[in-house]
């Protein structure tokens, strides 16, 4: 998976909505300071919530994988020290940092491993922000609609179930005060950004060739139905924790 969405870094990277700055600022509550010392991200991208991070810590550690999601991040804030590597291959500073922040990338991580690598990368009584984001639509028919049209092509390919991030960190055992903060923001799509926004999705960027087709042209004719525009349901959630 480090691979697929590197493909796209350039549209990934226009069409993926950012974070608002309540996000940033929910994190820094939570910690109890305006500024962290020192932090790091895991699975940075081209920078969508980095710059969220940025403004919180004085060195920001951000860590992608693929150089081609690197390169849009590296140009954007070339503030930020970027390593292109797996979090996996990081070795953290001795002592720790004070935040390690995670946005969209959990998921990719080893279930079996991703707890214990953050925690130990954390400095004692760090903070861990997860943030995650759904895709959901204003118009509960016409998401009916185009779910059932993708379950179909794709079966099984939807999100996790609400609260998972919560319910994998209190499964580990390892953390502490667990809080978790969401807000929902309404954003209209024009039919080509929508399709734009889709061909980022990594159920789509799994998809054969023939698969790909057949979705653009459903979606295609499902925001014709709509009138050529649809408003998605943005919900931002952040998990917190303390070691």
């Amino acid at each position: 998976m480090t691979e697929v969405f590197g493909e796209v870094a350039d549209l990934y990277d226009d069409v993926r909505p950012g974070y608002p700055d309540e996000v940033g600022e929910a994190i820094a509550a939570y910690a109890g300071v305006e500024a962290v010392g020192t932090a790091v991200e895991i699975g940075a991208g081209t920078g969508k919530a980095t710059r969220i991070f940025a403004h919180l810590a004085e060195h920001l550690t951000a860590i992608e994988p693929d150089a081609r999601m690197a390169g849009p991040l590296k140009a954007k804030l070339p503030q930020v020290e970027v390593v292109t590597a797996r979090f996996e291959d990081w070795a953290p500073p001795a002592g720790g940092v004070d935040l390690v922040g995670c946005a969209m990338a959990w998921h990719w991580m080893d279930p079996e491993t991703r707890n214990r690598r953050a925690f130990e990368a954390l400095r004692p009584g760090g903070t861990l922000a997860i943030i995650g984001r759904r895709y959901g639509h204003g118009d509960p028919e016409q998401g009916a609609r185009i779910d059932e049209f993708l379950s179909g092509i794709n079966p099984g390919s939807g999100d996790h179930d609400e609260g998972w991030v919560v319910d994998d960190l209190e499964r580990s055992g390892m953390w502490t005060d667990l809080r978790e903060w969401n807000r929902h923001d309404l954003v209209p799509y024009g039919k080509q950004r929508f399709l734009a926004l889709h061909r980022t999705c990594s159920p789509y960027r799994q998809a054969s060739p023939e698969k790909r087709q057949r979705i653009m042209a459903g979606l295609g004719e499902l925001l014709d139905d709509f009138g050529g525009e649809i408003v998605q349901d943005l919900y931002t959630f952040v998990v917190l924790a303390k070691r």
